[in-house]
């Protein structure tokens, strides 16, 4: 619906959660636009967003329903596909074996073995922080550059590229909304770039995640070429992009409430519980990837087509007033808080210990450091970026001293 794409392009991220109550409400199984053959759903509802994402009708993979794949064919004229076979985007048994190939390097007890290098990482970045004159952007200066280098050093890409994937990511990720100009520009140099970086790697392998990948490509049922590629990149972008968002929105989100911070302040214990309802309260994922209903179904008294686009709207469901007592308050105290801000179902979020973990240090390093930090008023009347998937700040201008 036009309308839709209208409040999208305006102010939709500032006003979107009265939106979802309304929807909540009165219409929990939204059509959000509707064409001829194809109609677009938005699932609302807590309880409604974790059974699409468990049910085996909905699915990831629209080869298996469309012979003319059309969201890839500005992506496909090129030899090598980047977004080909992506584990966020395929179904069993691909997605069983491609998630348990990485499933070793993101299991809890491995996380738990970075925190030392993550805390002096943090420390770092903190450091160079403080002796800036001013106000600083806590995202340029903190909450990109902390996951981008321990994403980057646990897959083994050299320090000297890093920045390089923020631009690259940015586009990708925007690229959910519309295709930029530069988009197919960006998606070859990422592709030139690891093509170079794999090179070197097969040469001289390291003690890194990609000579692994690089290796079980080598043994051959495990990973394909497009596989190898479109792994790579769903870790560095979802390795990152979105802990950047977890660390900025929740520092937000205790600056528009300064008793939580103050609370905060007094008692870094309450970091696990403050992240997890800033994972809550502003989602850095607001909608999950597409999924279609592989069959016609009814669908909570919606009839849902074969074919149909479906998304989740984890902010919703994490808003939503039949699960959550008093959903709109932020509360760094929230016991429990059965959040879906990960996701649900076999597609759970691969990277959710490494995700918490940084945002617990995150925030515990900056109490400790600069207890008196503080948000600089009037930073700009949209503070929220305009990509459609993600909830994600433009900047975040503090004070520090």
């Amino acid at each position: 619906m036009e309308n839709i794409k209208a409040i999208y392009q305006s102010n939709f991220k500032e006003n979107v959660y009265p939106f979802y109550t309304h929807l909540r409400a009165n219409d929990p199984i939204f059509a959000m636009s509707q064409e001829p053959n194809h109609t677009t759903w938005v699932i609302t509802k807590h309880e409604h967003v974790k059974e699409m994402l468990k049910s085996k009708s909905f699915i990831k993979d629209q080869r298996k329903l469309f012979s003319n794949n059309q969201s890839h064919e500005k992506q496909d004229n090129g030899e090598i596909n980047i977004f080909q076979n992506m584990m966020l985007d395929v179904d069993p048994p691909d997605h069983t074996r491609l998630r348990k190939l990485v499933q070793p390097y993101f299991n809890p007890k491995t996380i738990k073995e970075l925190k030392p290098r993550i805390i002096e990482i943090a420390d770092e970045l903190l450091d160079q922080a403080s002796e800036k004159q001013g106000p600083v952007d806590l995202i340029d200066e903190f909450a990109f550059p902390l996951p981008i280098i321990v994403i980057s050093e646990l897959l083994g890409i050299p320090s000297e590229d890093r920045n390089k994937f923020r631009k690259w990511s940015n586009t990708i990720v925007a690229a959910s909304d519309e295709f930029e100009p530069d988009f197919m520009e960006d998606v070859q140099a990422f592709t030139n770039y690891l093509t170079d970086l794999f090179e070197r790697r097969r040469k001289s392998p390291e003690n890194d995640f990609i000579s692994s990948l690089l290796q079980a490509e080598e043994d051959g049922e495990q990973l394909n070429r497009d596989e190898l590629y479109s792994m790579v990149v769903l870790l560095i972008i979802a390795g990152h992009e979105t802990t950047v968002n977890l660390i900025a929105n929740t520092m937000y989100a205790l600056f528009e409430h300064p008793d939580q911070l103050e609370k905060l302040k007094t008692d870094t214990k309450l970091t696990a519980t403050a992240i997890e309802e800033g994972l809550r309260y502003y989602s850095p994922v607001d909608f999950t990837t597409a999924r279609w209903s592989e069959d016609d179904m009814e669908f909570h008294g919606k009839t849902i087509k074969r074919g149909d686009l479906v998304l989740a709207s984890l902010a919703s469901a994490n808003r939503d007033e039949e699960k959550f007592e008093a959903p709109d308050t932020f509360d760094i105290t929230r016991k429990p808080n059965p959040h879906v801000a990960f996701g649900y179902g076999i597609h759970f979020c691969l990277g959710a210990p490494l995700a918490r973990l940084e945002g617990e240090i995150a925030l515990r390093k900056l109490m400790e450091r600069f207890p008196n930090i503080s948000m600089v008023e009037n930073q700009t009347s949209s503070p929220w970026r305009p990509v459609f998937l993600l909830r994600g700040l433009e900047g975040l201008k503090v004070t520090i001293v």
